[in-house]
């Protein structure tokens, strides 16, 4: 009788619902904790100038050494005494989108009120991204809890709050966390339209005003926040046409409505910017020997990244990240197969047109256009798949599992994602430009040139923004190939002028990469040969982020 009531009670302890409750808390702390544990990365920085609307008073380091400090300012909102200056400084925000920015001005828009708000800091800029996470977990219970009632709407948002890739995009400054609100909340606003369109009572129709209007307002926004939100709205067309096809011309209208509230920004804004948007660098086609195989394993590889691997994959060797592409492949082709078994067919039809009908398109969309964009930038473009696959998962834990084990297999899945998102966190090193600061900071009254072989914005204006303000250190900026003719020039005019040099070496200095290594080499030679003839080399240390544009051999040389 004790066992039977204590095992009652451990079943009650670590029921499904409060083990994600638990999982939930936990993600939502991971996103409070970690919101200024680490540097802005690359693609963040140029956010923050964005947001300032200081990207057209941006000048790429000449041949001459600058003052560093002049980049600083960029990465605030410039001064202003009025209203009229408010409005150049949005005014400039526009401009710089139009004049050559690839996304639409939502996310931008938002960073830059943020910006007004509360700094320009990590934690700060991050915060508006981890809150919409927050409510993106919200919107995917609404989303689960429609299907599967509450305790699978539960498990659903603790997937989606531990899941590896979307964590890491909570607190990453870009766009593709809202991305995720406006895919989950226009998918639950449609199912509960499709569900609740026949209750006449002005209680419903109250509500359903309600809905109508949050289906309106993601449509439009998720369109204003990335371009491939189109794949989106193909997916919720579809959706439409499965559960709801006598009805199809009345949410037809709801999607165009949703549309042409863009309408004013899509035919002025966004011709511009396919005018003079270098779109070429999202688009350009790999040398592959079998063209489907790549495609293959592109879309492999966007499958595991997003459902497993997250981050980690900027590390991972390719080879690494297809396996595990193919194994969580395979995992949810076992889920769907259990599901058709058991009957669960126009669930399991939701969670496939959400999860892989995105991918498909994209994939098609490559095959036609014979490019092989669907993995470009670790598979990020195509987050909008997360909330529909771990819906699949979701299904087939609730309906497939035993009830007896089903508490078990949560916490198994959970645990697997709570240990990757964590060790994300806690064993990757992401202090670049601190370590940079922190030797610039050591004799910060020497007169210091740090000479780097990278001219990439994302580079030049990280150094800026980690450096101490009170610093009087020139910068040097030089594509490799010329960089050590360059150094050679500025140190036979003004050696005197200088007591330090701090040599940056890039691993990957982006748009002006050397050829092979061979050339790296022999140009990393006459480098030290010119630093040679007129400092002591002091010590030499390799500092080392997450990627390869965060890689440098950093040098520094004494009189």
């Amino acid at each position: 009788m004790n066992t039977f009531f204590l095992k009652s009670n451990w079943k009650k302890l670590f029921s499904l619902p409060k083990l994600a409750a638990i999982a939930i808390f936990v993600g939502v702390l991971l996103r409070i904790l970690n919101m200024g544990s680490r540097e802005f990365w690359y693609d963040e920085v140029l956010s923050l100038l964005l947001a300032t609307g200081n990207k057209g008073a941006y000048s790429t380091p000449g041949d001459i050494p600058v003052v560093l400090t002049e980049y600083i300012s960029l990465l605030k909102l410039p001064p202003e005494s009025g209203i009229g200056d408010v409005i150049t400084t949005v005014r400039n925000l526009f401009n710089s989108l139009l004049g050559g920015e690839p996304h639409p001005p939502l996310f931008f828009l938002t960073q830059h009120l943020w910006l007004r708000l509360f700094g320009n800091s990590e934690a700060a800029m991050r915060s508006a991204n981890a809150l919409i996470s927050i409510a993106t977990i919200g919107s995917t219970y609404g989303l689960g809890k429609t299907i599967l009632g509450h305790r699978g709407g539960i498990f659903l948002a603790a997937l989606l709050a531990l899941n590896p890739f979307y964590l890491f995009h909570s607190l990453n400054v870009r766009m593709y966390a809202p991305l995720v609100l406006w895919a989950t909340l226009s998918a639950w606003a449609l199912l509960h339209l499709i569900h609740q369109r026949d209750q006449e009572s002005s209680h419903s129709r109250y509500h359903l005003l309600i809905w109508n209007g949050i289906f309106l307002v993601s449509i439009a926004a998720g369109l204003l926040t990335f371009y491939l939100y189109a794949y989106w709205i193909l997916v919720l067309a579809v959706l439409i046409i499965y559960l709801d096809r006598h009805n199809w011309w009345q949410h037809g209208l709801r999607l165009s409505g949703g549309i042409l509230l863009t309408t004013p920004w899509l035919l002025r804004g966004t011709i511009i910017q396919l005018r003079n948007a270098d779109l070429n660098r999202f688009s350009t086609a790999k040398k592959a020997v079998l063209p489907a195989l790549q495609h293959g394993q592109d879309f492999l590889q966007t499958l595991g990244i997003n459902l497993l691997v997250g981050d980690w994959a900027t590390v991972l060797p390719t080879l690494s990240i297809t396996i595990t592409g193919i194994l969580t492949f395979f995992i949810l082709l076992l889920c769907t197969i259990k599901l058709w078994q058991k009957g669960e067919k126009t669930n399991l039809g939701i969670a496939l047109i959400l999860g892989f009908l995105p991918l498909l398109l994209a994939l098609l969309v490559d095959i036609i256009s014979k490019k092989f964009t669907l993995g470009f930038g670790w598979g990020r473009t195509m987050i909008i798949i997360i909330p529909g696959c771990l819906l699949l998962l979701s299904l087939w834990v609730e309906k497939v599992v035993p009830q007896k084990w089903v508490n078990g297999v949560a916490a198994m899945i959970l645990a697997v994602y709570l240990t990757i998102s964590v060790g994300d966190f806690s064993f990757r090193h992401r202090s670049v430009f601190h370590a940079v600061a922190d030797l610039i900071s050591q004799d910060i009254n020497q007169p210091t040139l740090v000479a780097m072989n990278s001219k990439a914005w994302g580079h030049v204006l990280r150094l800026a923004y980690y450096l101490p303000p009170q610093s009087s250190a020139m910068l040097l900026s030089q594509h490799p190939a010329q960089f050590a003719a360059s150094l050679e020039q500025v140190l036979q005019q003004k050696s005197k002028k200088y007591s330090r040099i701090i040599w940056l070496d890039s691993f990957d200095p982006v748009w002006s990469r050397l050829k092979n290594e061979t050339d790296v080499e022999t140009e990393r030679q006459k480098i030290q040969q010119v630093l040679s003839s007129n400092f002591q080399l002091q010590k030499t240390q390799n500092i080392f982020g997450t990627m390869s544009l965060d890689q440098f051999q950093v040098s520094v040389y004494k009189k």
